[in-house]
């Protein structure tokens, strides 16, 4: 039971890990976007 829950810990700091990653380039990639509209 506590090799399970040490486990889900690690997974869930992981996935938090990769969803901050994933909200940054989407804020970078919508950012360039912008840029490139307003540059037009």
């Amino acid at each position: 039971m506590n090799e399970e829950i040490t486990r889900l810990r690690r997974e869930n700091a992981q996935l938090k890990r990769a969803n901050e990653i994933l909200k940054t380039s989407a804020a970078f990639f919508a950012a360039a976007e912008l840029d490139r509209k307003l540059g037009q």
